[in-house]
């Protein structure tokens, strides 16, 4: 009877109960905190955070979360405050304020892989972008790879794709605008803070994108590795 009655709680709440995302940190540098319920701690190499857990990296602070149940992985540069899930079905990662990029490879199915941000949200398949929020919660999109929908927060904002070698401006109350990205950039440019990093009023964000250890940049699978990388505690 207990079974049975078991059985059909499961039922009414939508089928069998998921097993939580979990996110790796696969590279620190400097100072980069985790914050899980209520405790904060200095986030190591191997590190598994849940959703729910709070990321903030220091003025120098970098890391890379890899998400491997949804086959993606985010560089959360300096600086920056993070949530990791979120109360919307499919959101990954809320970015509250600063920079980071994502790593999407494609993903067999329909379930969506969704970035909060207070402006809208971003939606992939296969993919890879930067994305810049500001205090007042604004945010510029950086497509590298792919197609980015922005989904507007505000009523009434109609849906925008962003196309490879695009930006896109959004925020709270503006809807969001793209166009060519300006001559000379690129995504080695964006990750050491080039170009589009002074569009939003940042601080410093010298140095170049991190490489996890055994990883190319832009897939989940273990090609070559990446010279330059960062592969530990710093």
């Amino acid at each position: 009877m207990k079974a049975a009655l078991g059985a059909l709680l499961l039922l009414v709440a939508g089928g069998e109960a998921q097993p939580p995302i979990t996110y790796r940190v696969e590279v620190v540098k400097s100072k980069v905190l985790i914050t899980h319920s209520g405790q904060e701690r200095r986030a190591r190499i191997n590190d598994v955070a849940l959703a729910g857990d709070e990321l903030r990296t220091g003025w120098f602070g970098r890391t890379i979360l890899a998400v491997p149940e949804r086959t993606c992985r985010f560089e959360v540069f300096s600086s920056t405050r993070v949530r990791l899930a979120g109360r919307e079905p499919g959101v990954l990662v809320v970015v509250e304020r600063g920079r980071l990029k994502a790593i999407f490879d494609a993903l067999i199915g329909n379930e969506e892989r969704l970035v909060s941000t207070p402006g809208a949200l971003l939606a992939v398949r296969g993919t890879r972008y930067g994305i810049e929020v500001d205090a007042r919660g604004n945010g510029t999109l950086a497509v590298f790879e792919g197609v980015v929908e922005v989904r507007p927060r505000a009523s009434g904002q109609p849906r925008l794709a962003v196309g490879a070698g695009e930006l896109c401006q959004f925020g709270p109350a503006m809807a969001p605008t793209r166009r060519m990205m300006p001559g000379g950039m690129t995504e080695h440019r964006w990750d050491s803070g080039g170009a589009m990093g002074g569009m939003m009023g940042r601080g410093d964000h010298s140095g170049a994108g991190m490489t996890a250890p055994g990883q190319n940049p832009g897939r989940m699978s273990p090609p070559p590795s990446h010279p330059g990388g960062m592969n530990g505690n710093h």
